[in-house]
């Protein structure tokens, strides 16, 4: 783990009112932002998110085997996504020896799915079913050209595309559900929760500096930079990750850079990251008032990148539906798909309640395959309109906003 400093300046002001002899002092602590994402208790360095670069890395190496036709097998994929320390499921020694797995953070915030464990375990569910569907739909049709009702392959400009019966990738349809029912439900709805920063005495532990034990950290601090970690994981540098920000993984790191490149969006990287920076140094200035802001901007955001993406996606597809190419739609389509599923683990900024309810993104994902009989196949662009419309009327951009690069 690189070494952060903390440079943040936090100053104790005193105000004093002169209204009244009998008015007391009011001490505010402002906070001052670091330039990077750098905090040190003495010569040490404070932050840490090792188990969120390794979760990245682990669903990185599991979409990747949905392609590989020669060696994956329902078995071995169920065993990355439900991955025990030890096994040899992976390519990186690293990730065999650890004992964290995707499986136990899918779908598994506080806020979300603490007490909701019927729909945790249906979305867990959900994934497994992708795997198998993938190992026993899409792989033994490797060599049969796809039509409606057939899995198999589709040509798409110079590329090879696998489908089901409706055109959906299921490796499109893992990896960026995946993206919502890990990474953005882990940052959004548990390390960022009140319920999970405050826990027990954390707050008080944090007031007095007492860290965890043999830590550098206070309990706060860790699970403040593990929601960090979960963008910025695997970044090249994670104290400036913004240099190569969409460049680190293909999770919500390359989907971040992917909407800050649109004109539109153009400062949505610097608001996550100086939110995320902000927020530490609150912690550390211990200004909860100042941390919960920031947590505020970081839902928006996070849930305006899932949400603008999969716009893109789905005017993207339809774009080639109208030029007269669906069967080169259906890779857009299918990326779209994993977004909207992600809807569901979206925030409002400034409460415990979804942007999406379960019923909201179950209607919208039946909108897209079950519209019509054969899914992509027969999909209108009228329909993708809907969709997106009906996305984008959560948020304060429009469809051609998010639609256009």
């Amino acid at each position: 783990m690189k070494s952060l400093i903390l440079t943040t300046s936090i100053t104790a002001l005193l105000f004093v009112s002169c209204s009244s002899d009998d008015d007391q002092p009011i001490v505010q602590n402002t906070v001052e932002a670091p330039a990077t994402y750098k905090f040190m208790r003495g010569s040490e360095s404070t932050v840490s998110f090792e188990g969120q670069t390794t979760r990245i890395l682990m669903a990185g190496e599991t979409a990747n085997a949905f392609m590989d036709f020669d060696n994956a097998t329902e078995a071995s994929l169920l065993a990355m996504f439900n991955h025990q320390a030890g096994n040899m499921d992976f390519s990186d020694a690293d990730l065999n020896a650890s004992d964290k797995n995707l499986r136990s953070k899918t779908a598994a915030s506080y806020d979300y799915f603490f007490t909701n464990t019927s729909e945790s375990a249906a979305i867990k569910a959900t994934f497994e079913d992708y795997i198998f569907a993938q190992i026993n739909e899409v792989f033994p049709n490797i060599m049969v050209v796809a039509t409606p009702g057939t899995p198999g392959q589709i040509a798409d400009g110079s590329r090879t595309r696998y489908v089901n019966a409706k055109g959906l990738e299921y490796n499109q349809a893992f990896a960026k559900s995946l993206l919502g029912a890990v990474m953005a439900d882990q940052m959004l709805n548990n390390y960022l929760s009140a319920a999970v920063l405050d826990e027990g005495n954390n707050r008080e532990n944090n007031d007095n500096g007492i860290t965890e034990e043999n830590k550098t950290y206070t309990t706060m601090e860790h699970k403040w930079d593990e929601a960090y970690g979960y963008l910025y994981g695997t970044s090249a540098n994670p104290e400036t990750p913004n240099l190569t920000i969409g460049e680190d993984d293909k999770f919500l790191n390359e989907y971040v850079g992917r909407v800050n490149d649109d004109p539109d969006f153009s400062t949505i990287a610097a608001e996550i990251f100086d939110a995320f920076k902000m927020g530490r140094a609150a912690i550390v200035a211990k200004n909860y008032e100042v941390r919960d802001e920031q947590v505020a901007i970081i839902r928006e955001k996070i849930s305006e990148v899932i949400a603008v993406r999969g716009i893109y996606y789905l005017q993207a597809g339809k774009n080639k539906i109208v030029d007269g190419d669906r069967q080169g739609a259906f890779h857009a389509l299918s990326e779209a798909y994993g977004f909207v599923y992600s809807l569901r683990f979206t925030r409002k900024s400034d409460n415990n309640t979804p942007l999406f309810s379960k019923t909201e993104v179950d209607a919208l994902l039946d909108m897209l395959l079950n519209s019509s009989d054969n899914g992509f196949w027969d999909i209108t662009p009228e329909t993708l309109d809907a969709v997106s419309e009906a996305m984008a009327a959560k948020f304060e951009f429009t469809v051609a906003q998010a639609g256009s690069l």
